[in-house]
């Protein structure tokens, strides 16, 4: 729905105008950005906006998705912003900035952990038994060495992604049980105890995240989406816990 929405301004806007309640002159440019716009989406909230180092541009963050409008919003630009002299892609940079969330914020306790060598780098995973991404991925996290992962079991797929969930968590060694499962399809067989992937779950949907796989580095920084090993290496070294 809100791509439909955003689709209307790609077109070159007239001059809004706001009437606050409150005196003008108590209004920042950020507040009425915000109200206007918020009144041309329909009622979608505008989570914040905050103004760009670059172009005289403001950022505007909808639900998942970053928007940037000129003081006078007379443009609304959605799309990515890329830096012409390092090629980097600030919007992606700056959405996975927002999407980020503190190590220490993860529930370490309610995840399946592998050490493999030192164990010095570390890395969260929230992924889902019958993702196909998360099955690709896990053949490329196979190749890392001297890493600590903490696996978030989040079977958001069907209730069979439940059973086998469970079914790890419950297994006398859950590390090899995930792996087996994930790397040659052995589902390790039905047990019934107590498992913490309903907390998995309440977390998952307080932080939005949405799909599988979803990693996290030791830094907070959120990437959604399966990646390479060697892409892996490269984050790992630039986010490695100290």
């Amino acid at each position: 729905m809100l791509k439909h929405k955003l689709a209307l301004f790609l077109v070159l806007l007239a001059p809004l105008m706001v009437q606050a309640a409150e005196p003008a002159g108590k209004l920042t440019t950020e507040n009425i950005i915000k109200r206007t716009i918020e009144g041309r989406l329909g009622g979608a909230k505008v989570d914040a906006v905050t103004k760009t180092p670059y172009l005289g541009l403001y950022e505007v963050r909808v639900e998942n998705e970053i928007l940037y409008t000129d003081e006078k919003m007379n443009y609304i630009f959605s799309g990515n912003i890329i830096d012409a002299k390092s090629m980097q892609n600030l919007t992606e940079k700056r959405l996975r900035e927002l999407s980020g969330i503190k190590w220490e914020t993860l529930p370490l306790n309610g995840a399946v952990k592998t050490v493999r060598g030192s164990g010095k780098r570390v890395l969260a995973v929230f992924s889902d038994p019958n993702c196909p991404y998360c099955k690709r991925f896990e053949k490329d996290l196979a190749k890392v060495d001297d890493i600590t992962i903490y696996t978030f079991l989040y079977p958001i797929l069907s209730q069979d992604s439940h059973d086998k969930a469970k079914a790890v968590w419950c297994a006398p060694d859950r590390a090899k049980a995930w792996r087996e499962l994930m790397l040659n399809a052995t589902a390790p067989a039905a047990a019934i105890c107590e498992t913490p992937i309903e907390k998995n779950l309440e977390f998952g949907r307080k932080y939005r995240i949405s799909g599988t796989p979803t990693l996290f580095f030791a830094n907070g920084e959120r990437v959604p989406g399966a990646i390479g090993a060697d892409k892996l290496e490269q984050m790992l070294a630039q986010n490695e816990k100290k």
